[in-house]
């Protein structure tokens, strides 16, 4: 068998033809693998009918639908590029991604019309895009004009597998990163590594034949689209949530027998909240891997005192998902790391000289495995910084243990130089965290003549009689001097990028 990520659906579909492969939540559509297939293999026809060829880029703005994904295993087959479009963007910024990706083609959703006429609108030149062939996905009378009917296309084209036209190192995806600083960058995929992210993935974590698995993270992010291309390899059930919803995960856990999952945080958080131990069953639940953010030691014993494993993993796009991982077993005896690189995955600790650092001493985490991305699209110089002699620089800062076990610290550029000494933000965030009173807290550097910079916390209160000065006394006993917040400010709802990290840039401009 060739290479190509297509491909891996024809095999499922080849060994498990009747087993339930994908579950429509929104539109209550259940698919075999061999069914799922079928479509695929319409949609890659269609595609190469519309003139879509090798290398070409096919920019996607879907919800989570069995249209995403049929769509993106048919760009695989026939040797074409998937550009996944964050659908939270405003058109400015699409076309940005998709003028920069060079993208012909468009498939869309039909509840992004309003952003798509404003595309069109544009045109071509510098503001606008290249798109000449817009696929549009929902009713045929609210098709945008010049727009093509994807179920017309798809229903009139060969369900026959299309000739593979890519492999190994062909580009599969360019996902462009959340662009919290600066314009968004295309991190590049090819059909190895995306297969080597399923491989390390299904070598590390409990995949299972025949499991379920809820995916409610948006197939944008590499923290979704790695897992669903997982339950293909593996022969596992996505059950598909077009949005998160706290209380329906717990239904759906129980109705559809999800055996594990994948949350950001956050979405933890609110689902603690929304849980009703009388009607949340969740007993067949094995594990749920967490990650995209510093997992809060008290989030971790809080599930595992409901009997829910909580596994927290660090990853990122450019690595197309795996670096490292906990393991079942040292969940909560190591509770707050991350664990250790993923099985074919390298991680190292090093200090600014590029050396690696001694157990407990903060550095900037590296990763290296054939999972890597290839490059960022049209960035020489940002991936001759990021990649060298095959190891990613993440830019994320990170301890490791005696053990071998990574506590990821934080962002270096989110890093506080008080006094000389270095505060990382995750550490007072889990401390705040801690108190009964605080929902979410997320911590910023502001300037400071004396010590350079100091901490603030910007809190979300769980008890509206919250004050600033209990935060402050409840860190007192807990941080070093240096560390501890000089002031408190509260806010309703902490802003995040769609995989779920604070956005610090917001809460800089907004608070400093």
């Amino acid at each position: 068998m060739q290479d190509n990520v297509g491909l891996i659906l024809t095999k499922r579909a080849s060994l498990s033809p009747d087993t339930e492969g994908f579950v429509d939540v929104e539109t209550e559509r259940r698919f075999t693998f061999g069914e799922w297939n079928l479509r695929s293999n319409r949609t890659a026809n269609a595609l190469r009918e519309l003139g879509v060829g090798k290398g070409d880029r096919v920019a996607l703005l879907l919800m989570n639908s069995v249209e995403y994904m049929e769509a993106f295993f048919a760009i695989a087959k026939i040797g074409a590029v998937c550009v996944p479009l964050n659908w939270r963007l405003t058109p400015e910024e699409l076309s940005f991604i998709i003028r920069d990706a060079g993208a012909e083609t468009l498939v869309f959703g039909d509840e992004f019309q309003a952003q798509v006429l404003d595309l069109i609108a544009r045109g071509g030149g510098d503001n606008g895009t290249a798109v000449t062939r817009w696929v549009h996905v929902g009713p045929d009378e609210q098709r945008p004009d010049g727009a093509v009917s994807y179920l017309d296309a798809t229903s009139a084209a060969s369900d026959a597998e299309p000739e593979i036209l890519a492999r190994d190192d062909d580009l599969l995806y360019i996902m462009y990163t959340s662009g919290t600083t600066g314009l968004p960058k295309g991190a590049v995929h090819t059909h190895e590594s995306a297969l080597w992210a399923s491989l390390t993935v299904m070598a590390t974590a409990d995949f299972r034949y025949r499991d379920r698995f809820l995916v409610s993270l948006p197939l944008f992010h590499v923290g979704a689209l790695t897992p669903a291309t997982c339950n293909v390899h593996a022969g596992c059930t996505s059950v598909v949530m077009r949005a998160f919803d706290p209380v329906r995960v717990w239904r759906l856990v129980a109705e559809e027998k999800i055996d594990i999952m994948l949350k950001v945080p956050a979405m933890l958080n609110f689902m603690l909240q929304a849980y009703d131990p009388d009607r949340c069953s969740h007993e067949q639940l094995r594990w749920c891997m967490t990650g995209a953010a510093p997992v809060p030691v008290s989030l971790i014993e809080a599930y595992d005192k409901l009997g829910i494993e909580v596994h927290q993993v660090y990853g990122l796009t450019e690595t197309c998902g795996p670096a490292c991982m906990i393991s079942p077993e040292d969940a909560i005896r190591k509770a707050g790391s991350t664990g250790k690189a993923f099985f074919h995955t390298s991680v190292r600790i090093v200090d600014n000289d590029g050396d690696d650092c001694a157990p407990g001493e903060a550095g900037e985490v590296l990763v290296a495995g054939r999972h890597l991305m290839k490059e960022y699209w049209n960035r020489p110089e940002a991936t001759a910084e990021s990649l060298v002699e095959g190891w990613f620089y993440t830019g994320d800062g990170a301890v490791m243990d005696e053990d071998g076990f990574v506590y990821i610290q934080d962002r270096l550029k989110d890093m506080i130089i008080s006094g000389g000494e270095n505060v990382y933000p995750a550490e007072l965030e889990e401390v705040i965290g801690r108190h009964p009173k605080v929902l979410e807290v997320g911590v910023i550097g502001r300037e400071s003549e004396k010590w350079g910079e100091s901490p603030v916390a910007i809190v979300v209160r769980a008890d509206e009689s919250l004050e600033g000065q209990e935060v402050l006394d409840f860190c007192q006993d807990k941080l070093a001097r240096f560390k501890q917040p000089v002031a408190v400010h509260f806010i309703d709802q902490l802003p995040r990028n769609p995989s779920g990290k604070i956005l610090k840039r917001l809460l800089r401009e907004q608070f400093n």
